[in-house]
């Protein structure tokens, strides 16, 4: 079977920045992985995605023009309905073939097949594979109608009369479908397929390209049009002309993957220009300026050699005039206003202590069953001091209070008004204008840490004390009032919070208690104001402990093990998890672990459960008399070993009773018919599973 190359291209107004990554990575994936389906290309083919401002496009290697035949097996009917006593065939078959196209000459040739528990006729024949245009018409409606689009646009159509509409993210102007040199009859979206597409609206060398065929599609967008139409491509053009731009300063720019992403998607023909602004607007926190640069202009800021930021940007224009000055100086007078206003905002906003701004968070609502932010504040005080508390610093608590208290006031600045994502980090700058210790400025910074995933946690005590506070706060606060994530709704981010509960206990190595933690939580809330959701809630940050675990590499009987003892101790956990790991890779593992499981079946079964010691007296067979012996040495050791905190060498004791244990089931009866000999050795086995489930319930490693 012969093929050919196949270019698709859909020609439209600007597209949404954010979203072109994603929109040309479905467009190529979703057409491509449909014309494999239909037997059109073969799975390994080479495609290449095609993302541009005004255009996607995807290029196809080896597609054929009519998909192979392919034999097809059809169930008609149970054998005993389609088939008579004689095995002749039925009124009923006769009606399914003729429905088919077939008669009864066919019936020979069916063949019999079991179906479930009983046989069926099956109706084998030859399909003709079906045709590019007709398949790629499929594979382009699939793929247009999977694009990740957020919200759609109405838009005349351009084959109606004025009344049809059209909806698409972006009005269409053309479609490109060939094969080759030939073009594939296909339409979408009020377009018919042809070979002709528009360059870059300023720059392009012709104002109609007529592509001569498949492969010459980037060569002559590029060429003809002024466009780089690959995605990957522009965006390591603009990468290298960014770093060419600063090294000729000895300046770096600000590493920013998903600006570089936007700023990609916004320009057809990047060309890099270096930019300047007065010196005077550096003395604003670099914060600012480096985000209203990034946000509202797409600029990449400058950093020197030390990091520090520099009245120096890089501007990634879609035009490359032989004198760029006009374009340099159009963006400086566009951005310096931005940095006025950045200025202003700075220097108004240090006028007022920040402490004074805390009152007046008493009129901003935070949760409408919740009340206001300056009531969240006074729960999030008395929630650090409480965590302070448990760690028996009596400093910390001081420390911890006052950042609580002042962690909120910068949502009254008019910087954080204009830039919400600076809160925090002005209130750590107008903190220390004040003369606030830097232990509370940096925890009012750090106090929404992490922020998401791979985020740094909280640089102090005191910062870590709030953040725990405000996660626990919140997570305990919407609990309360019944607002818990249901799949992928999580309003209120509720998942990340308890993540960050958990990284800042694990990686900060807190010894806290996370009953405790949560019943203080609690506590902060006036009574009655929420429903008893303490179990909820330590679920929930079980379940995100059980998730993170795996994956870091436990298995999820290793984690259950572990997990299922209810561990308050949450910093302990990755250890215990090495030390039922390191168990786990024993040999005596899976006996010791099958024979903990039939302990614990065994003693759930005893009504009223086991008390009373061992009596040595009353061991009277020499395989108990054994087990007992062998307790008496490794448990006290194993015991040692868990309160010295060396969980691995607790574990790894118990494998010599692995003989022992054996031994015992081998040959002792436990339910003896002497009652005195009963009570005696499921005595033994209560002592032998409290041995055993110190640092994880072992039997959960049973397969």
């Amino acid at each position: 079977m012969s093929t050919k190359n196949l270019l698709v291209e859909l020609f439209v107004e600007e597209l949404p920045p954010k979203s072109l990554k994603k929109l040309g990575e479905s467009f190529a994936d979703v057409l491509s992985a449909s014309l494999m389906a239909q037997g059109l290309v073969l799975r390994d083919a080479a495609v290449t995605a095609f993302a541009s401002p005004r255009r996607l496009a995807v290029h196809v290697e080896g597609v054929a023009a009519q998909a192979a035949d392919k034999l097809v097996s059809q169930k008609l009917m149970p054998a005993k309905v389609g088939m008579d006593a004689e095995g002749n065939a039925t009124p009923a078959l006769l009606k399914k073939l003729a429905s088919l196209g077939a008669d009864a000459s066919v019936v020979p040739d069916l063949t019999l097949a079991m179906d479930g528990k009983a046989e069926a006729l099956y109706f084998e024949s030859l399909v003709a594979g079906v045709k590019l245009a007709e398949g790629l018409q499929l594979a382009l409606n699939d793929a247009l109608a999977k694009l990740p689009i957020a919200r759609m646009m109405t838009y005349p159509n351009p084959a109606g009369n004025g009344w049809q509409t059209v909806n698409f993210v972006r009005p269409a102007h053309s479609l490109v479908a060939l094969h080759g040199r030939q073009i594939v009859q296909v339409g979408a979206l009020g377009l018919t397929a042809g070979n002709t597409t528009k360059g870059h609206r300023f720059e392009a060398s012709i104002d109609t390209i007529v592509l001569e065929d498949a492969d010459s599609y980037a060569r002559q967008m590029a060429t003809e049009g002024a466009v780089i139409a690959s995605f990957t491509e522009r965006r390591s053009e603009i990468v290298r002309q960014l770093g060419m731009a600063a090294d000729k300063l000895s300046l770096r720019p600000v590493q920013d993957e998903a600006l570089l992403d936007e700023v990609t998607a916004l320009v057809e023909r990047p060309n890099v220009l270096v930019g300047t602004f007065e010196e005077e607007y550096l003395e604003v926190p670099p914060e600012c300026l480096i985000l209203t640069m990034k946000a509202n202009q797409k600029y990449f800021p400058l950093l020197d050699a030390e990091g520090k930021l520099t009245n120096k940007f890089l501007i990634v224009s879609n035009i490359r005039p032989q004198d760029a000055s006009l374009v340099i100086g159009g963006n400086e007078r566009v951005v310096r206003p931005r940095l006025a206003d950045a200025k202003f905002f700075y220097d108004q906003d240090r006028k007022k202590p920040l402490d004074a701004r805390v009152l007046g968070l008493s009129r901003v609502v935070y949760h409408n069953k919740l009340g206001t932010q300056g009531e969240r504040v006074e729960r999030v005080q008395a929630i650090a001091r409480a965590i302070a508390h448990q760690l028996r610093d009596p400093v910390l608590m001081h420390k911890a209070n006052q950042a609580a208290l002042l962690a909120k006031a910068d949502l009254l600045t008019d910087m954080v008004g204009e830039f919400p994502e600076l809160q925090g980090i002005m209130g750590r700058y107008y903190a220390q204008h004040d003369g606030i210790c830097d232990d509370v400025a940096y925890a009012i910074e750090d106090h929404y840490k992490p922020r998401f995933a791979g985020d740094e946690l909280p640089r102090n005590q005191v910062g870590v004390c709030v953040a725990l506070a405000d996660k626990l706060e919140t997570l305990v606060g919407m609990f309360g009032i019944g607002q818990i994530p249901t799949g992928d709704r999580d309003p209120f981010a509720l998942r990340r919070h308890a993540l960050g509960v958990i990284r800042m206990l694990i990686e900060k190595q807190l010894p806290l208690n996370l009953v405790d933690l949560i019943g203080s939580a609690f506590a902060g809330f006036p009574a009655g104001l929420l429903n008893d959701a303490h179990a909820d809630v330590e679920n929930f940050i079980f379940e995100r402990v059980g998730g993170m675990m795996k994956e870091h590499g436990f298995t999820a009987n290793q984690v259950d093990a572990v997990l299922c003892m209810r561990p308050t101790q949450i910093y302990l956990v990755p250890k215990q998890l090495e030390a039922v790991q390191a168990f786990a890779a024993l040999p005596e593992s899976a006996a010791l672990a099958a024979a903990n499981k039939r302990v614990g079946n065994i003693l759930k079964k005893v009504e009223g459960g086991v008390s009373g010691e061992v009596d040595a007296t009353l061991l009277v067979e020499m395989p108990e008399q054994a087990l007992h012996q062998a307790l008496c040495l490794i448990a006290p050791r194993a015991d040692a070993a868990f309160v010295a905190g060396d969980y691995t060498a607790s574990l790894q004791e118990l494998a010599g009773l692995r003989g022992p244990v054996d031994a015992f089931f081998d040959s002792v009866m436990v339910n003896s018919d002497d009652q005195a000999l009963r009570a005696n050795r499921l005595a033994l086995l209560a002592q032998l599973h409290q041995a055993m489930n110190r640092v994880a319930d072992l039997s959960r490693l049973a397969a």
